[in-house]
């Protein structure tokens, strides 16, 4: 954590809706731990939101979260798909998701995370969920050359090969008009083990952070051409890559008894070579940003490059499986993510002449995106070359009434989007169908519009609606085509997902107590919904889908100086029309809605030393009325956090899973049940780490 959290962000961050923000598996990445930041959350801008007004203008649901590690497998804000992005460049692929765009870059780079809670068209395309912006480090404030540097060291239940350790850098210079930043970020993670000292299964086709190497790099140029203008160029290349010294044994194999479902034994892992490449992926990003005050307003453009290749594990399965090839049984592959994106994004804001308190805001996006999946053993195309093409103009207005107290809010954005694909010809296993290319275009106006309103001061209430909008996971739908003369011109799969995102909150903070809590609601009627095929693939569904919930959030400073306390609560519920009648009739299943949560944290800061202990809950949840009639039974987690300032750097300590519980994850509970990997999560785990600057 860069800073303590602000008042409101502290207590957020216990009850978010699904999206895994590990406060302590970084912990011990953290930068400082100072005095607690005397700027509310309120007076903080987002620039998530694509504009220079505090957050307390907004009538949205937003968070900034200091130095997070965000992983977007399996995971979701408010039962649907964020949008990830590094300094407002999209990391997501939707056109075929490999859940890796939450892990681009080492969050040693990360100065804060912003949140944008619930659909919206802020961002462009992929935000049906919200935004996940991760802002890097900034330009050095002063003269002079600046830095630092982390050590750490990582160890679970076996102190051989579970041991894990970290070197990061970052070196700052600045000269007048012009400065520079430079950084590497090298990790190497050992073999996770659960509370039983059992070593946990590899994942070994979707991927894996453990028994993996990663090496990040990071650079800056600023050029400051006036008191208001500065030009910037930010690059960074992030790569994970598995180390393939384990293989994972389920009941199927000698030990019967390895990942059984039926006997709650999960899977477990053996050293072994595993066939193929490892899993692995690779991201590059570059961006130009100008930013200036032209004519009493704010400018921002931008041009940003993203190309990313996320390779998965291979196997034998019948999807991969081509008599033409090879005898049925035995041709093994692997697929490989490729995409590459090209944009532009510009933004105007000022103050209206003539209508005092009314501030408004234009811009136009543009982006390309072109993505493909790939059989890398037999150079087949599984998702043929994709290309996506948008261009969204839009504009935003924020009035401020009655000094201030009151503010109307709301704008459009118009979408206009081509998909493009060539003819092409599916796998063998579904046939080997001929499918006609195309070019199919979607429009959508997405308008969004709110009020908040201030009767007192530290009270706030605002009601909000905002739409969202993406595609669907193109490629999951195209590759798994089965049948004859269907031409992408007129496939319905692959039509756009609306979503909206309907809004009631109220925030209140006097004297040492803070609380907040929100209730939303919101509609898709094209949603999409995961489901698992006989082969263990998950294959997508075009139904319509509603997700409602509850989020609530306290904090107060004690009577004890220096300790302060916190809960939250999150509930999500969520339904799918699975007979395409017009109205929801059955719940989400694990694949596609995460527990309700429950946590409790105290902080306590004095002097040198700073602690945290906090607590999960997820709670169960009753899964027979969903399409997938797996329970989950809940479990507990506490972690544990301590720092202390030394006279050269900052040593601190971070354990997970402080009470060593044994659990089985959430996702392989819900979403597995005719499969034997069933994994468990990782039992007591410890992070050392010292940090300095100079």
């Amino acid at each position: 954590m860069t800073r303590p959290l602000p008042a409101r962000a502290t207590a957020r961050r216990l009850a978010l809706s699904g999206l895994s923000l590990w406060a302590l598996a970084t912990a011990a990445q953290a930068e400082d731990m100072r005095a607690p930041d005397s700027t509310d959350l309120d007076q903080v801008v987002i620039t998530a939101a694509r504009t220079i007004l505090p957050a307390s203008a907004l009538p949205l649901t937003v968070d900034v979260i200091d130095n997070q590690s965000l992983s977007g497998a399996g995971e979701s804000l408010r039962g649907r798909s964020p949008l990830y992005a590094i300094n407002g460049i999209p990391q997501s692929t939707p056109i075929r998701d490999g859940s890796r765009d939450g892990y681009t870059i080492d969050p040693f780079f990360i100065d804060r995370v912003e949140l944008i809670y619930g659909s919206n068209a802020l961002q462009g395309i992929g935000a049906t969920g919200g935004v996940v912006n991760q802002v890097t480090v900034g330009a050095p404030k002063e003269d002079g050359v600046t830095g630092r540097t982390l050590v750490q060291a990582t160890g679970g239940h076996d102190l051989g090969d579970a041991l894990g350790g970290k070197l990061a850098g970052l070196v700052a210079w600045r000269e007048g008009a012009f400065d520079a930043t430079a950084g590497v970020a090298y990790e190497r993670r050992g073999a996770f083990y659960d509370a039983n000292g059992r070593r946990i299964g590899m994942d070994n086709a979707q991927g894996d952070v453990q028994d993996s190497k990663t090496v990040s790099l990071f650079a800056r140029l600023g050029w400051r051409l006036n008191e208001t203008t500065r030009f910037e160029l930010v690059g960074s290349r992030f790569e994970l890559k598995g180390d393939g010294d384990y293989v994972t044994v389920t009941g199927a194999a000698a030990a019967p008894t390895d990942g059984n479902r039926a006997l709650r034994s999960p899977t477990t892992a053996y050293r072994g070579v595993v066939p193929g490449l490892p899993a692995a992926n690779r991201v590059e990003t570059l961006s130009a940003s100008l930013t200036s005050d032209v004519y009493g307003g704010a400018l921002n453009a931008q041009l940003f490059f993203n190309r990313s290749r996320d390779t998965f594990g291979g196997d034998i399965s019948a999807t991969f499986q081509d008599a033409r090839i090879a005898p049925v049984g035995t041709l093994f592959d692997q697929s490989s993510n490729r995409s590459r994106k090209l944009g532009a994004r510009a933004s105007y804001e000022r103050a209206v002449p003539g209508i005092e308190g009314l501030t408004a805001t234009a811009g136009l996006d543009a982006l390309t995106d072109t993505t493909a999946q790939l059989l890398t053993e037999t150079g087949r195309a599984w998702v043929p070359p994709t290309k996506f093409n948008s261009l969204a103009p839009f504009l935003q207005g924020n009035y401020a009434l009655l000094d201030g107290r009151l503010r109307l809010a709301g704008g459009v954005r118009f979408e206009n989007v081509q998909l493009k694909v060539d003819d092409f010809t599916t796998l063998a296993s579904y046939g080997s169908r001929q499918v006609g290319g195309g070019r199919p275009e979607f429009n959508a106006t997405l308008t969004n519009g709110g009020v908040v309103f201030e009767p007192a001061q530290g009270v706030r209430v605002y009601g909000s609606y905002a739409e969202g909008y993406t595609v669907p996971d193109v490629g999951r739908i195209l590759r798994a085509i089965n049948v004859n003369n269907v031409d992408v011109d007129t496939y319905l799969a692959v039509e756009p997902i609306v979503s909206n995102n309907r809004e009631l909150g109220a925030e209140f903070k006097r004297g040492p107590f803070d609380a907040s809590v929100t209730y939303f609601w919101s509609k898709s009627k094209l949603g999409q919904f995961l489901v698992r095929n006989a082969d263990g693939i998950f294959d997508v569904q075009r139904q319509g889908v509603a997700i409602e919930g509850l989020e609530a959030n306290a904090r107060a400073h004690t009577p004890i100086p220096g300790l302060e306390v916190s809960a939250g609560y999150a509930r999500l519920r969520g339904q799918t029309d699975t007979n395409r009648d017009g109205k929801v009739d059955t719940d989400l299943d694990g694949a596609n809605i995460s527990p309700d949560r429950l946590n409790l944290a105290a902080d306590y800061q004095s002097g040198p030393w700073a602690l945290r202990l906090q607590m999960q809950k997820y709670m169960s949840r009753n899964m027979q009325r969903a399409l997938v009639k797996d329970d989950f039974e809940g479990y507990t987690l506490v972690d544990a956090f301590v720092r202390y300032q030394l006279p050269l750097g900052a040593v601190s300590l971070g354990v997970q899973n402080l009470l060593d519980k044994q659990y089985i994850t959430y996702h392989s509970d819900t979403t597995l049940p005719a499969k034997d990997k069933f994994y468990a999560g990782r039992g007591r785990t410890a992070t050392l780490g010292w940090e300095a600057r100079f």
